[in-house]
């Protein structure tokens, strides 16, 4: 495998850096992924990878100005013509991160941070906007962000950036983990933000957002030419031991869209939407169980003159849904699912959970979810299958080095058997272990 020389060298730095107010971080971690039976369309049947991701933070902080800068190196390594390796896996020797921040204090209990530059963010719920952690690539926006926090615990999260589109984006070069610069510019624009006050309706968190996102062809980037207004708000009441705990998101997205990305497609209106709702107890034992219910319903696309396919622009998926990588079936499109999930903290160093969804398209006659399959007709009926998801994470040694195992089982439903381009195998596993350390 190759490792940058220099990130090896940097690893001695942080001792002698800290002595003159500037602070050296960093995580290296390698995962081994492997699946049976591939749900999605187009890919081997049977498929195993490696994936080798580094980060290495700078950050200076001379009062009231910050500067800080982050180099993700991600790189994948065994795949061949028909693995799915995409930019969420292959984004080698980044400068994601690059930017100055200002403290303010304008007064009236006001406090803001100012960031301008090239940064990663985590919104609310991170359902719209995130860095995901659990894929091996990030995403990465340049731009302008104000946190802000006032008087009546207040906050306010408001951004207008350009997402950073990564490259290399060709399969042969994402396999090689050939280096080229990510790209910004006005092509592709959002901005918005969300608002929250804590403690609004009783005990209960009140979150309003509001996203637009902007995107047009460029001489080399053909376009859906999306222009989308995603509105709507969040209920939480978070968990603690011995009490109930409850979680209700939904956003309706309106707009335009192309038909196709050929330059004389038609325009669509959209009107698309997508719900979450879930309720939880703590129990208050020595290992914090917690056992919750769960539905998420995302709008699919229908035959006619108006698209309906909810786009979650740059949400994660894996707290909610599924894991990415080799397995990046399910996300926050045309699907319908509720399941029941048990989460489990033994100890400080140790946690984990296990899941179970039932899963339904929204609409039969698109695509399921992110599995490219399909049946245009509505034939095959709208039950996907069953899937059962675990995680366990154990700290070897507390905040420095910590093992990650993941494993989903999904027992395919009609839809995922007998759709005209679905994979053939009635149940899909996929597994992964996960070392990573921090300095």
């Amino acid at each position: 495998m190759h490792f940058p020389r220099y990130f090896l060298a940097l690893t001695l730095w942080p001792t002698a850096a800290a002595a003159q107010g500037l602070e050296v971080s960093g995580t290296v971690r390698l995962r081994y992924e492997t699946i049976a039976n591939q749900p999605r369309a187009g890919f081997n049947r049977d498929d195993a990878l490696v994936n080798l991701r580094t980060t290495l933070l700078a950050k200076y902080d001379s009062g009231p100005v910050i500067f800080v800068a982050e180099v993700w190196d991600s790189r994948v390594y065994g795949g061949d013509g028909g693995t799915p390796v995409t930019t969420g896996e292959s984004n080698a020797l980044e400068m994601v991160q690059a930017y100055v921040a200002r403290e303010l204090s304008p007064g009236a209990g006001t406090r803001a941070t100012i960031r301008g530059g090239r940064f990663t963010l985590n919104i609310g719920s991170r359902r719209l906007v995130a860095a995901d952690d659990y894929r091996n690539t990030t995403n990465g926006y340049t731009g302008l962000n104000a946190e802000i926090l006032a008087a009546g615990d207040v906050t306010a999260n408001l951004i207008y950036v350009l997402p950073q589109q990564r490259r290399p984006d060709d399969p042969a070069s994402l396999r090689r983990n050939a280096i080229a610069l990510d790209r910004e510019g006005f092509g592709l624009v959002l901005w918005g933000g969300t608002v929250a006050k804590n403690r609004a309706i009783g005990p209960l968190l009140l979150e309003t957002s509001f996203y637009h996102l902007g995107e047009r062809d460029t001489p080399r980037r053909p376009t859906r030419n999306r222009s989308l207004d995603t509105y709507g708000g969040r209920l939480l009441r978070d968990s603690s031991p011995g009490k109930l705990d409850v979680e209700i998101e939904a956003y309706y997205q309106s707009g335009t869209i192309s038909a196709s990305i050929a330059p004389n497609a038609a325009r669509l209106p959209v009107s698309a939407w997508f719900v979450h709702g879930e309720a939880g107890y703590t129990f208050a034992a020595g290992w914090k169980p917690r056992l919750s219910v769960e539905y998420d319903r995302a709008s699919g696309d229908r035959p006619g003159n108006r698209y309906g396919r909810f786009d979650t622009l740059f949400g994660m998926r894996r707290a909610d849904l599924a894991p990415a990588g080799l397995y990046n079936a399910v996300g926050r499109s045309n699907i319908s699912t509720g399941g029941v999930r048990v989460e489990v903290a033994p100890s400080k160093r140790l946690d984990g959970f296990v899941s179970y969804h039932a899963l339904w398209l929204a609409e039969r006659r698109d695509s399921f979810s992110t599995t490219a399959i399909r049946d245009g007709m509505g034939r095959s009926g709208n039950f996907a299958g069953h899937q059962f998801d675990a995680r366990l994470r154990w700290w070897i040694r507390p905040a420095a080095l910590r093992l990650e195992a993941d494993a989903v089982l999904l027992s395919k439903g009609r839809f995922l058997e007998v759709a005209p381009n679905a994979p053939s195998g009635r149940k899909t596993r996929y597994a992964s272990l996960n070392l990573t350390a921090n300095f």
